[in-house]
């Protein structure tokens, strides 16, 4: 029986990080040649000449003598973290099929829980912003989906209480394999809601399957192709299996938000199926998401305590 290619795939083992990234001076370097690649930049007057400051940790640029952090203005601003434990963090979270909880996380590399969960949903936004910039296209699949939800209380299905709705996407390939996954949490399926959402989400002229839900023909506001099929015939669910590899996704998602984490709060919910997609859609590159998450973090705006605490309700 043939491998899966997916799941028997290299990887970045754990010496090979260490080898690249073990000491905080290596992870320095990494960092500098990734913000400059072609060279220390003053963001100031774009001067290229510059002196290091080492008992700082700054770069000052000789012409306008401006003081210049490598983390400055990126998702690492002003941590008292050593970078390595960044990067050890980076890797713990990408590395990981089912993702690592916060406190497994602080239990690993050897910093406080709270400092952890910073650490993590840090990288989450990180993450979601990477992924809201990207949008579905081609042959997609769209179905609605729900967290959460109070146990015996009578309510069950959508109406059940306390559900989070969410809609998944999975863009198809030619042979009708997953491609790229898209979870988002909205405040309800409404066609407002579903039109707003495919216009940031999905590319025009994209061809949409879902389920008889009266709220998905908005997508055809955006010039998207919108294909209804009736999932439930004769007591049979789904016995096209059209949504199979969907519904597959869905399901994995939960168990894996399940096994990994003890609770997740509504308000951060969004960042938690941001971190899935993230992996699901990188699947094929594990040996390179280290880099590449770092890269895109020094391109993020730094993200302040309060911020992370603010409530994420829409998509």
């Amino acid at each position: 029986m043939a491998k899966n290619k997916i799941q028997f795939q290299k990887g970045l083992s754990l010496t090979e990080f260490l080898s690249q990234y073990g000491t905080e001076e290596q992870c320095r370097e990494a960092l500098f040649r990734m913000r400059w690649p072609r060279d220390f930049q003053c963001p100031k007057c774009g001067h290229s000449g510059y002196c290091e400051l080492r008992d700082r940790k700054v770069y000052q640029c000789y012409k306008c003598h401006t003081q210049t952090s490598l983390i400055q203005g990126t998702i690492f601003a002003s941590t008292k973290l050593p970078l390595r434990l960044w990067l050890m963090g980076i890797y713990l979270v990408t590395q990981a099929k089912d993702g690592i909880s916060s406190l497994n996380l602080a239990r690993t590399i050897g910093i406080s829980a709270n400092a952890a969960l910073r650490m993590k949903h840090k990288l989450q936004q990180v993450m979601k912003n990477r992924d809201d910039c990207k949008t579905l296209h081609g042959l997609l699949l769209i179905d609605d989906a729900y967290w959460g939800g109070k146990k015996r209380d009578g309510k069950r299905g959508r109406g059940a209480t306390g559900k989070v709705p969410l809609v998944a996407a999975l863009s198809l390939s030619d042979k009708r394999h997953p491609l790229y996954l898209k979870l988002s949490h909205l405040s309800g399926f409404t066609l407002d809601e579903i039109s707003a959402w495919s216009a940031k989400h999905l590319r025009p002229e994209s061809h949409v399957i879902s389920d008889g839900l009266n709220c998905f023909p908005a997508v055809t506001q955006n010039q998207c192709q919108h294909e209804p099929i009736v999932t439930s015939v004769g007591g049979k669910y789904d016995d096209r299996k059209v949504f199979q590899w969907l519904n597959t996704v869905i399901g994995n998602v939960k168990n894996s938000m399940h096994g990994t984490h003890h609770a997740i709060s509504r308000r951060h919910l969004p960042r938690y199926l941001a971190e899935f997609c993230y992996r699901f859609n990188r699947r094929f590159q594990l040996h390179t998401m280290v880099d590449r998450l770092t890269y895109i973090a020094l391109q993020t705006q730094p993200v302040p305590q309060r911020l992370l605490k603010l409530a994420e309700v829409r998509w």
